[in-house]
C-alpha cells in the first residue's frame, strides 16, 4: 500500500511555471512507475506525464511535450511535475498516480494501469 499526497499548486498568470510535488510513503515507492494526470471541470482524466521506476524512461501527452517535465527522486519518495510557459487550458485538478506493476510492465498512459491516487492539488491558469 502506498499514499500520495500531492503539493505545489495554485493560481498563476498565462506563461508563468509551477513545479508540482507528490510525495509518497511505503516502502516500496522505488518499484513503481509514476504518472500525472489532469481532470478539469466536466471533462475525463487525462495523461499528463509519466516515469519509470528507474527515472529512465519518461512519456508526455502531445499538449505538454516541451513545456512539462517529470521527474522522480527515489531516495526522497517524490514525483515532481516541472510546468512551463502554462495556458489557459492547463486549468485543471492535477492527480499523481503509482503503477505498482513497475517492474513488470512499460509505463502507462492509461488511468486504469495506476493502482494508487492522490486527492489531487488544483492549478488555476488565468490570462
Amino acid at each position: 500500500q502506498v499514499q500520495l499526497v500531492e503539493s505545489g499548486g495554485g493560481l498563476v498568470q498565462d506563461g508563468d511555471s509551477l513545479r508540482l510535488s507528490c510525495a509518497a510513503s511505503g516502502r516500496t515507492f522505488s518499484s513503481y512507475h509514476m504518472g500525472w494526470f489532469r481532470q478539469a471541470p466536466g471533462k475525463e482524466r487525462e495523461f499528463v506525464a509519466a516515469i519509470s521506476w528507474s527515472g529512465h524512461m519518461t512519456t508526455y501527452s502531445d499538449s505538454v511535450k516541451g513545456r512539462f517535465t517529470i521527474s522522480r527522486d527515489n531516495t526522497k519518495k517524490t514525483v515532481y511535475l516541472q510546468m512551463n510557459s502554462l495556458k489557459l487550458e492547463d486549468t485543471a485538478v492535477y492527480y499523481c498516480g503509482a503503477d505498482r506493476e513497475g517492474l513488470f510492465t512499460a509505463v502507462s498512459g492509461l488511468p486504469a494501469d495506476y493502482d494508487y491516487w492522490g486527492q489531487g492539488t488544483q492549478v488555476t491558469v488565468s490570462s
